[in-house]
């Protein structure tokens, strides 16, 4: 019998060891993909599209709610209506619209802790964050949650759309107008500068520059309807503003006289040209620094 030819080895590139070298090495350098925290873990995350995770929150930046002065009514709203969705009974989306620094995220924020307060395991909330830029991923959000055993809150802050952004339309179908809808174990909350979300001059644009301009002002407003809370939010009065002060002095335990504290709350938000929650609590952490108290709430 004709002995077997044995086959050739193929002849190795020049290049083959380089390539292999630097493909070792992209290998060795490259991020892991990071891998979805579990939600039982924490009670707070942010929302990462581009890995599709959840990166967990160890400590969220909050002032507690009884340190909220002047948004009684706003608070008492919020916190009803979050102890409803804990407990599994029908809640609404939250719009937080009004004045800058006015304690619009500090108030769910603080009404998260609130509810979570002696609450264990899958009785607790998640806080999930979503930022403005990424509000087109939130169907592939509500997806990672919808069958999760968990309630979450999602907080997008300083919600508002401009000019040629169509965003808005992919929000208005995934709060109650898709076919699957919003998830019964999630409800949105939104913190705005703005009551319908857009500016006043791109609804009267679309007024100028359609032959059907209440459609298309409808289309606009129609956005802010999917929220069934609107809690609105103004800068307050100088007695308020004073509460705010006296009322986080009190909690620091600052030492400082109360006649002096006010006369430089008062001098402070002169300075500032307004007063509100956020002009409070800079002048606090301000005063707090000089006598070389820290922080801690």
């Amino acid at each position: 019998m004709p002995a077997k030819k044995s086959k050739k080895t193929p002849p190795i590139h020049p290049l083959h060891g380089v390539l292999t070298r630097i493909a070792d090495e992209l290998a060795r350098i490259a991020p892991e993909k990071a891998k979805p925290a579990p939600v039982a873990a924490v009670d707070a995350f942010v929302w990462h599209p581009d890995r599709s995770a959840l990166a967990p929150v160890q400590e969220v930046s909050r002032v507690p709610l009884e340190l909220l002065k002047g948004i009684g009514r706003q608070a008492d709203t919020l916190l009803a209506n979050t102890r409803r969705h804990a407990q599994g009974l029908p809640a609404n989306n939250a719009l937080l619209w009004g004045a800058r620094g006015t304690g619009k995220s500090s108030l769910v924020k603080a009404v998260h802790a609130a509810v979570n307060d002696g609450a264990k395991g899958k009785n607790r909330l998640s806080l999930v964050e979503i930022h403005r830029e990424d509000i087109p991923t939130l169907p592939a959000l509500l997806g990672q949650l919808r069958d999760l055993d968990r309630k979450f809150i999602l907080l997008c802050d300083d919600l508002s759309f401009d000019a040629q952004d169509t965003s808005y339309k992919a929000l208005k179908s995934v709060l109650d107008g898709g076919i699957e809808g919003r998830p019964g174990n999630v409800v949105f909350y939104a913190t705005s500068n703005r009551r319908h979300l857009m500016a006043r001059d791109m609804i009267d644009n679309e007024r100028v520059a359609t032959i059907n301009s209440d459609e298309a002002i409808q289309e606009k407003v129609s956005l802010s309807d999917r929220f069934g809370l609107w809690l609105g939010f103004h800068n307050v009065d100088q007695d308020t503003y004073l509460e705010m002060i006296t009322s986080y002095a009190a909690a620091l335990k600052l030492p400082i006289k109360p006649e002096d504290l006010r006369a430089r709350a008062i001098e402070w938000q002169m300075t500032r040209g307004a007063r509100s929650g956020r002009v409070a609590w800079q002048f606090i952490q301000d005063v707090a620094g000089e006598l070389g108290v820290k922080i801690k709430l």
